[in-house]
């Protein structure tokens, strides 16, 4: 008789591809008639960056949706990087937060060793090896933006790893009417007021000409002397109450047609036990 036993093994850091093999399995059914493949999810989202006289303001919205549903209203999407460093996300939320996470762990390594501030372009170079390493299969849209010892810096990185280096950018559902703001009102060597208030417009167009953004508006000013991450730093002024109950009485809905499938099923008890080696006897 043979002795079996399961052996639970951690899990791995950093993404996982294991559904790649089930993937390509839907394809081919797909391809086939036999499987009706599931469709890609809209996500709605306008981030914008502008470099000004003494440092960088980033801005972003804060509604997070899945297709048409908005699933969270107060969404973070300007995120810590380093004390000097912050990074505005765009695309696939699970993605930008675990990326840039990810990229935060590295630096405060690198920070802990060296006992200084990491340079905005190490966290560019970081950041673009690891979206490059995966083929644009994470979705993660960045604008990264920072002071260093050599100046004020603002980077945008795809989800290919490509990377170029501008003074002001936006990106995300809504990039097209908040590009129209900075490229009309852009100037170079603005004063703090003057970002801070085309940054803010900027994501306002975004959000008045885009679905999948919304709600409040978030900046962060990064200079020598610090970052001031303003959340928000506008409101919306849509207060979103109910105005009415949605509570319907059963049987306003008539039921047209009714089926009930019983499922046989067995219950199967199973144990994990840990053992380094497997004996037979």
């Amino acid at each position: 008789m043979a002795l079996t036993s399961h052996v639970l093994e951690p899990s791995l850091c950093g993404f996982n591809f294991e559904n790649a093999t089930r993937n390509i399995v839907l394809e081919n059914g797909a391809e086939e008639g036999k499987i009706k493949p599931p469709k890609a999810l809209k996500t709605g989202t306008t981030i914008a960056g502008v470099v000004f006289k003494d440092g960088v303001v980033l801005g972003a919205d804060t509604r997070a949706t899945s297709d048409e549903v908005v699933a969270d209203k107060m969404c973070a999407k300007i995120h810590y990087i380093a004390p000097n460093i912050y990074c505005c996300g765009a695309g696939t939320a699970a993605d930008t937060e675990k990326t840039t996470d990810m990229l935060s762990s590295n630096l405060t390594i690198f920070s802990m060793n060296s006992g200084r501030n990491p340079r905005v372009v190490m966290a560019v170079n970081i950041i673009q090896d690891m979206l490059f390493r995966y083929h644009g299969m994470i979705g993660a849209n960045l604008i990264l933006g920072g002071v260093d010892c050599t100046g004020s810096h603002l980077y945008t990185v795809g989800p290919y790893g490509s990377m170029d280096k501008v003074p002001y950018l936006a990106m995300g559902s809504g990039d097209l009417a908040a590009m129209g703001i900075l490229e009309d009102r852009f100037k170079v060597n603005m004063d703090l007021e003057q970002a801070k208030a085309l940054v803010s417009d900027a994501i306002q167009a975004g959000i008045m000409c885009d679905l999948g953004s919304g709600n409040n508006i978030d900046l962060c000013v990064i200079t020598k002397e610090g970052v001031d991450y303003i959340r928000p730093h506008k409101e919306s002024p849509y207060n979103y109450k109910r105005q009415a109950k949605y509570k319907y009485k059963s049987g306003t809905t008539p039921i047209l047609t009714k089926t009930v499938n019983k499922l046989e099923l067995d219950l199967v008890q199973e144990t994990v036990q840990m053992m380094e080696t497997s004996a037979s006897s």
